[in-house]
């Protein structure tokens, strides 16, 4: 089985759909006839970013998805906060991202030691203060309570009562009263002599007290979130449904209609598309017709490697489709569509989490499918940027092809558009292109090397698009995919 792909060379000055400039995109254009997931997994790796499933773990912002999704499904609740409504799929929109693109980043390890130190003074001279009024306070209400009285009774007493009558003097039925100060002292006393008692004990050395850790079981997972604690009672039940994206497929076939009109109404609403923009062959056309070829290799996965629909069912109804396609080392994010009326629980975001779970769920069955990648990133437009919240993630430097920690790049990235991301100058591109004549192509039905098809083709010679071709795809990938050439 082979890929066979056509090259369409550069197309520059096309119009973008994220920023809406006319002429804010180019791109190396490649149509494929047919598509291994071997070879799709080592061409994404060339040009797109990923993130660590496995290492993942929900920020605030993903947690209060996962949690208005869960108390929806469980009770019925609608949150009507000020950011419900701004659904954002992986690969279309954006997510909690700052309207303007010219922002700063700066982390704690980053601000000037000066700056810290007053706000730190300020703090704990606060806290000092405060720590000594309820001191004083409990310390007199300790004095009181000794003699019978409540709490509310001494405090009157102290108010009505706080100087003796004339010639009475102090009341020597009460304890001397005492400072503040020396009751700390006394405090503190004690406390170290119980410390020592329990070193003499257990054995163990002298520790400052701490708070007490909190169980491994306080950090949630993006798993647990998603759980709904009581199903059978629960308001609502959600299904997700993993459907191969093949008309031989019964269930694929079964949902087509509902899928389609569900990708209309979100398209019409979202996207302002006209009825015959986004009608059944488009929805096909886009989202259906897929190159790559389905392999369920023995050893694998049990629903095997190609392109697929996660189909989002809630209550019986059809509200949500995640277009992904499954590969050796990923699952790959191609598009969401939803349901607008449903856009108040943020599917968009939602849909991301959940197939970061199913990544992960994968990575069981499968050690070396461990990432998930949503696609294209780009800094300057905040549509493409949010995907950076998602952590750890990675970026590939675009003159090594190596992967580097997104917070290493986005400095650099405020400085230029373009930037080498890997700080060693020497390292380049491991699979870079060292042998033209090795790239395979396939002309007149025969599959050859470039070295004989270049001496059987008539006409203008065609070397410096084929070798564009592979400089951008790589010497591995040249020799294994067929090159189409007319």
């Amino acid at each position: 089985m082979y890929s066979i792909l056509e090259y369409r060379g550069l197309r520059d000055e096309a119009a973008c759909g994220y920023c809406r400039s006319q002429r804010g995109k180019a791109s190396h254009g490649m149509w494929a006839h047919s598509l291994t997931v071997q070879d799709y997994q080592d061409l994404i790796d060339r040009g797109w970013r990923r993130l660590s499933a496995v290492n993942y773990q929900p920020n605030k912002s993903h947690k209060k998805v996962l949690k208005k999704m869960q108390k929806f499904l469980q009770f019925g609740e609608v949150s009507q906060s000020a950011n419900d409504g701004i659904s954002v799929e992986p690969m279309d929109s954006q997510a909690d991202s700052p309207v303007s693109c010219k922002f700063s980043f700066r982390d704690k390890g980053e601000i000037p030691e000066d700056e810290l130190k007053p706000l730190t003074t300020e703090v704990e001279e606060a806290e000092k203060q405060h720590v000594e009024k309820e001191m004083e306070k409990n310390t007199e209400d300790e004095r009181h309570k000794e003699h019978g009285d409540s709490i509310e009774t001494a405090k009157l007493k102290t108010t009505v009562y706080s100087m003796p009558n004339p010639g009475k003097g102090a009341d020597t039925t009460r304890p001397p009263c005492r400072k503040a100060k020396d009751v700390r002292k006394e405090r503190r006393l004690q406390k170290r002599l119980l410390q020592k008692a329990d070193q003499t004990s257990s054995e163990q050395p002298d520790v400052t007290p701490t708070a007490p850790k909190l169980k491994s079981s306080a950090i949630k997972s993006v798993e647990e979130f998603i759980d709904v604690l009581d199903a059978e009672n629960a308001a609502h039940r959600l299904e997700v449904k993993l459907v191969p994206v093949s008309m031989e497929d019964p269930e694929f076939v079964a949902s087509f209609e509902s899928s389609a009109a569900l990708y209309a109404k979100y398209q019409m609403s979202v996207h302002k598309d006209l009825p015959y923009e986004c009608g059944p062959e488009e929805f096909t056309r886009f989202l259906c017709d897929s190159p790559l070829e389905l392999d369920t290799p023995p050893d694998g996965i049990s629903c095997g490697y190609g392109s697929f629909h996660q189909q989002y069912w809630l209550d019986g109804k059809i509200v949500a489709v995640g277009v992904i396609d499954i590969l050796p080392y990923c699952v790959s994010s191609v598009y969401l569509y939803y349901d607008p009326d449903y856009s108040f629980l943020s599917l968009g975001v939602y849909s991301a989490l959940r197939e970061i779970a199913f990544t992960r769920e994968l990575q069981k069955k499968a050690a070396d499918l461990c990432h998930y990648y949503m696609g294209f990133y780009i800094y300057s437009c905040p549509k493409m940027r949010y995907k950076g919240q998602y952590k750890p993630s990675q970026l590939l430097c675009p003159e090594s092809y190596s992967w580097v920690p997104i917070e290493k790049c986005t400095p650099l990235l405020e400085c230029s558009k373009y930037s080498r991301f890997n700080g060693n100058a020497k390292e380049g591109d491991k699979d870079r292109l060292t042998e033209l004549s090795r790239i395979r192509v396939l002309h007149k039905r025969t599959v050859m090397p470039y070295s004989i098809y270049k001496k059987r083709r008539k006409g203008p010679s065609d070397e410096t698009v084929v070798k564009q071709y592979a400089t951008l795809v790589g010497q591995t990938c040249a020799e294994r995919m067929l090159l189409y050439r007319t």
